[in-house]
Order: C-alpha cells, then sequence, then structure tokens
C-alpha cells in the first residue's frame, strides 16, 4: 500500500489544462453532442484537496493552463454565421457555461476563499473571446469580492514564470492555424459592434469539427489523426470520406487561395501550404531544442495537444504535456485506448539551504479523488 509522503516544499504549484467546459450535457432539453466535460465532482473534489489537509496553510498556486471554457462547442446561439464571433454572442456562450458548470466555478471559489491559495488563468485558443474584458468581468463576478484579486487571467504574449526555472505555455502558439495576436483579434465595425477576429483553426473548428462531430462524438478526440483517418477508411468508409473531403474543401477555399495571393511563386506557396496544414504536432520534439537552448529553463510545461507526456531528459531539463480532462482515445501501441485520464502537473519549489540543492521537483499525475465514487456517468 502506497502512503503519501510528508511535503517539505514551500510552494506546491498544480496545472491543469484542456478542461474545455461546455454549455452542458442537456440544453432546453435536446441533448448537447459538443459537451465534452463531464467531471465536474472530480474536479471539485481536486480543488478540495488542494485547499484542505495538508494543503490547508500551505501556499499553493493553481494555474489554468488554456483552454478551461470551450467558446468553440456552444452552438445554440441564434445569431448569423459571423456573429458568432461578436462580443454580445460570446457574452451569451459564456454565461451558458458559467450556468452548466456552477459547481465547479464555486470549487474554483471556495478554493481561492482558503489560505494562501492563488489562481492564474492563461487565455488558450478554445477560449480566446476572454480577450474581451467584459467576458473576464463575468468570470469575475463568479467569485466572493474577497477573493477576486487572487484571480489573474494573464496576457497571451508573455511566457508564464510561476516559480524560478520553469516555464508555461498553453501550446497553441505553435501552430500557426490557432495563433492569434492579442493587440489586433478584436475589430470594430461603423456601428461600435465589437467582434472577435479567430484565426483560421477557429473557424474549422466551429464549421467543421462539430458539424461531424454530432454524427460520430469522438471525431475530435482520437490520436494520432493519420490512423483515425486509416481506421475510418476500413470500418467506416462512408463517413470517413464525406469528412476528408470537407476538410480538403474548407482548406481550398479559406486557405490555399488566400496563400496563393500572398505568395510570390509556387515554391513559396507550397511551403506555406503545409505549413499551415501541420496539426497537433509532435510537442516534445519541437520543445526539445527550446529546453536545450533556453539556459533560464529547467521545466517547460504545455497543454493543447491533449496528449499526456513527462519526460526528462540527459541534461536534466523536464517536459511535461498536461494532457486534458477530456475522454481521449489513442491509436498507439502502449499510450492507452478509451480510458479518461484526469491529468495534472505538480510542482514542488523546495526550500533549499544552499545552491547544490534541488530547487524544483515537477511531476505528472493523475487524480484518482479521495473516494471512490459508486458509479459513474456512462459518456
Amino acid at each position: 500500500m502506497r502512503f503519501l509522503r510528508k511535503n517539505n516544499s514551500k510552494k506546491t504549484i498544480i496545472v491543469i489544462s484542456d478542461v474545455h467546459l461546455g454549455a452542458g450535457e442537456y440544453v432546453d432539453g435536446v441533448r448537447n453532442y459538443l459537451e465534452d466535460f463531464h467531471y465536474d465532482e472530480e474536479l471539485v473534489d481536486f480543488l478540495e484537496y488542494f485547499s484542505k489537509e495538508e494543503y490547508a496553510n500551505k501556499d499553493v498556486e493553481l494555474i489554468i493552463n488554456g483552454d478551461f471554457f470551450d467558446l468553440l462547442a456552444v452552438p445554440y446561439i441564434k445569431v448569423y454565421d459571423d456573429e458568432f464571433w461578436s462580443e454580445e454572442s460570446s457574452l451569451k456562450k459564456l454565461k451558458m457555461i458559467l450556468e452548466a458548470h456552477k459547481e465547479v466555478m464555486q470549487g474554483l471559489n471556495d478554493f481561492l476563499k482558503a489560505k494562501n491559495k492563488k489562481i492564474t488563468f492563461i487565455i488558450g485558443n478554445h477560449d480566446a473571446e476572454l480577450v474581451f474584458k467584459s467576458l473576464q468581468d463575468l468570470v469575475l463576478e463568479c467569485f466572493e469580492e474577497s477573493v477576486r484579486s487572487r484571480f489573474e487571467i494573464r496576457h497571451l504574449n508573455d511566457d508564464y514564470r510561476p516559480a524560478d526555472r520553469v516555464v508555461l505555455k498553453h501550446g497553441h502558439e505553435y501552430e500557426i492555424a490557432h495563433t492569434f495576436d492579442e493587440e489586433h483579434c478584436i475589430i470594430e465595425d461603423e456601428s461600435g459592434k465589437r467582434y472577435f477576429n479567430p484565426p483560421w483553426g477557429s473557424y474549422y473548428v466551429t464549421r467543421v469539427i462539430n458539424k461531424f462531430k454530432e454524427e460520430r462524438d469522438h471525431v475530435n478526440a482520437v490520436r494520432p489523426i493519420n490512423k483515425f483517418l486509416i481506421n475510418g477508411l476500413i470500418y467506416d468508409t462512408f463517413f470517413t470520406l464525406r469528412f476528408m473531403l470537407a476538410n480538403v474543401i474548407y482548406f481550398i477555399m479559406v486557405r490555399s487561395i488566400f496563400l496563393f495571393k500572398i505568395s510570390d511563386n509556387f515554391g513559396d506557396w507550397l511551403k506555406l501550404f503545409f505549413k499551415e496544414l501541420t496539426l497537433f504536432q509532435d510537442y516534445e520534439s519541437l520543445t526539445f531544442d527550446y529546453l536545450q537552448q533556453a539556459e533560464d529553463t529547467d521545466v517547460l510545461i504545455v497543454g493543447h495537444t491533449h496528449e499526456p507526456i513527462c519526460r526528462t531528459y540527459s541534461n536534466g531539463k523536464t517536459f511535461i504535456n498536461t494532457g486534458t480532462w477530456t475522454r481521449m482515445y489513442n491509436l498507439d501501441f502502449g499510450k492507452g485506448t478509451g480510458t479518461t485520464q484526469l491529468t495534472f502537473a505538480k510542482i514542488e519549489v523546495m526550500d533549499s539551504k544552499n545552491d547544490e540543492d534541488i530547487k524544483i521537483q515537477a511531476n505528472l499525475h493523475t487524480w484518482m479523488g479521495r473516494n471512490t465514487l459508486p458509479y459513474g456517468t456512462f459518456n
């Protein structure tokens, strides 16, 4: 039997990402096929554990590393297509999410009420509309006024360093399809109405992925994508062919013509074409060079791809992908099947007495819950 070891660190940092709170399992009495999060009780239990018992008086920072809210998965806003990105629609979408997951928001509030607790919120590509201050204010209203100062929403352009030699990014910054500039992503029409100008990847999610997810709710949850397509062609041929055709047509209409206009020649166009097609890259390879070159960084933590990874290299540096709190299916041998892993990173900032002592301990964990529930929701 395993026992919890006594924690002698001076600060604990816990990191979750890609929770994807949606509009709820049912909307207006109809099952919401876009809702990916079904672990409200488990998340509340997680928050309670790190604010009570052995952590009751301890300095604990919870970092939400992007895509906590899924504003791309709320289709029940009765507006024209482009109005989906208006500030008014974004507020409606966020209100639906907050209403559907009241227990989670209350759990965050109770966490902040505990002594020496803080929450840092990093915006991802699925909750990018939080660049609107009105949406940030709406989130803050979920917390008691006395604790709101302990909830911080970070700016996109800054790498977050919660401790010496530790860096956090959501991870969408590595993909052109999901990259956006916080300073120029809000536009205003002649009437003064404000809109979020999304990256083309967000359009792709709402116009392609969400449509096909209505038929197969696993369409966005299978990795790697190439094996998903190969298996789909064998076992679900007609659906997979329609899905592939829709992807090709969408990319040609939205991106390839645009890239042709900005290219000087066919060679340049071809390079841009394949660069923008790179989705869900191998972040371990991408970030390896960053860790090797960054002399001021020993730990790099990302999310976005939903694949939990914890790797320590020969030079002692550590890469962590915190995974997701949604169900995923992996077709690679040795990487699990369809079981959900509620993964989170935990960083212990040690109270070192001299320069030779270990100052940071970082690892990836799976939340198992403090109690074994007699049943769970079948999804």
